[in-house]
């Protein structure tokens, strides 16, 4: 129609457009565009194969629209062998679709927000594990605490190890403090560490609700079973660990030497990303609550428990062992999320590392040793008798003890652990290795001789490892030519 407004010719301007002058003819005879000409295909062009059974399959779907038209469709070959063929599944699948999309249940609608500078925060916690990170090549299994400005996307990260209320006490903390201010409301899901009943809305712990208290902030939490009402730090979350899978990439290593290392890197990272929303981030600040003057709200639980007879307590359905002094005594455990601490009369008398999950023990060998050490017989059957090798170099002198003397080595043994909780484990255990690498006899009076002396013994990490000559493989080279 442009080339016949120019002139040109109607069977010219129907070559030009590519198409047969007839078909030009009735263009131009019914002025309309060919999408306006065509008429709609509302009729089926054969039969439809699933028309005897359809009302019964809307049937089941009325019922449970999540049916899976495969699961329809096997359902329909054992019970009609005879008219249906594996072929079919499509047309089936198309036909369910359509009537999805025309008469099924109404799908989730999800709501675009707007957020406003200073008013919400959301926080979560994202495992870690996917990423593959070592601390001097041993997996590093640890879990994120997330915090997000939901306005500017600031974002603060504290390392923990279990979803409890002192992880996620401490992980909020450190994030407004590292702020330096607090915004009006914040989110979590339905923590169990936060939320006491998922039926009741807003019903928090008391724990929680005096955090929140404290820092003047109204919490919010979302509904169960439904991560997409957390939708920021649910997206975060995700880009957070690919751009530092991203960046771990480029460094070429996924392995520190020590968790401070680590714990550098990750807040150097974080700041990274942080300086790349400067200008929403400068708006929002100014909008924060000032942090309470009273500084840090201490985030720990405190717990009275009973010295047992086995010098052990039991804290959280894990067992810990305290000094054989507080045999019978009441101690008061402080629960920080990663370390215990062991009150006595006011007094912090020891510091224990926190263990995950339940059914776990840590036993310290000091605190029991001096009584074990006289009731040797003990030893074989003792339930945490694997704690009593503080290293591996300990386990190596049980080995090499049993060989020596089966009979007194649990004694003898006990009386070396004994040895190196009253003077120094490290010293002790170079003696032992020295005595092993002599092949001298190794008992606990030949290894008191040897810290008696001024005879400076080599470090156990100081590992001597002779020099290979890489001429000696060239003797390989004839015997590899007659193999040939």
């Amino acid at each position: 129609m442009k080339e016949m407004e120019k002139g040109t010719g109607k069977a010219a301007a129907a070559d030009k457009a590519g198409m047969d002058e007839k078909t030009a003819r009735k263009y131009v005879r019914e002025k309309r565009f060919p999408s306006e000409i065509k008429a709609e295909h509302g009729w089926r062009t054969r039969t439809d194969p699933f028309g005897e059974v359809w009302d019964e399959i809307k049937g089941r779907l009325g019922v449970n629209a999540r049916l899976e038209a495969k699961t329809l469709f096997e359902d329909l070959l054992e019970r009609y062998p005879e008219k249906f063929g594996g072929g079919q599944l499509r047309t089936l699948q198309r036909k369910i679709k359509r009537w999805r999309a025309e008469e099924g249940p109404a799908k989730e609608v999800f709501f675009p927000q707007e957020h406003y500078p200073g008013v919400l925060s959301e926080s979560d916690f994202t495992r870690m594990k996917s990423l593959g990170i070592t601390i001097s090549g041993v997996i590093f299994d640890h879990l994120i605490y997330h915090f997000v400005l939901t306005y500017s996307n600031w974002e603060a990260g504290t390392i923990c190890f279990s979803e409890s209320f002192e992880s996620v006490s401490e992980g909020l903390q450190n994030a407004l403090w590292e702020l330096g201010g607090v915004p009006q409301e914040h989110q979590t899901d339905c923590l169990t560490a936060a939320v006491r009943n998922t039926k009741e809305r807003g019903a928090f712990t008391d724990r929680y609700e005096a955090l929140l208290r404290y820092y003047q902030m109204a919490g919010r939490r979302t509904n169960p079973s439904s991560p997409n009402e957390n939708g920021d730090i649910e997206s975060r979350n995700n880009h957070f660990k690919r751009s530092l899978d991203q960046a771990l990439l480029l460094r070429g290593s996924r392995d520190f030497e020590s968790r401070q290392s680590y714990e550098e890197y990750l807040r150097a990272h974080i700041a990274k990303q942080n300086a790349r929303r400067l200008e929403r981030f400068t708006q929002e600040k100014g909008l924060l609550s000032p942090l309470p003057v009273q500084g840090r709200l201490e985030n720990t639980k405190r717990e009275t428990v009973r010295v047992g007879p086995s010098s052990t307590i039991r804290v959280k359905h894990n067992t810990y062992s305290v000094n054989s002094r507080l045999v019978g005594e009441w101690v008061e455990a402080r629960l920080y999320h990663e370390r215990i601490e062991i009150w006595y009369g006011q007094k912090q008398v020891e510091t224990l590392p926190r263990l995950r999950g339940e059914g776990n023990h840590h036993i310290q060998y000091r605190h029991i040793i001096d009584y074990l050490v006289r009731k040797p017989g003990a030893f074989r059957n003792y339930r945490y008798r694997s704690d009593m090798f503080p290293t591996i170099g300990f386990r190596i002198c049980y080995d090499a003890l049993k060989r020596q003397s089966p009979l007194r080595a649990d004694k003898e043994y006990l009386k070396i652990l004994h040895l190196a909780a009253r003077r120094d484990e490290e010293a002790v255990e170079r003696a032992i290795n020295h005595l092993l690498g002599k092949d001298g006899e190794l008992n606990a009076g030949a290894i008191e001789k040897l810290l008696s002396a001024e005879t400076e013994l080599p470090s156990v990490r100081d590992v001597a490892i002779d020099q290979v000559a890489l001429s000696a493989y060239d003797a390989l080279l004839p015997e590899l030519e007659i193999a040939s």
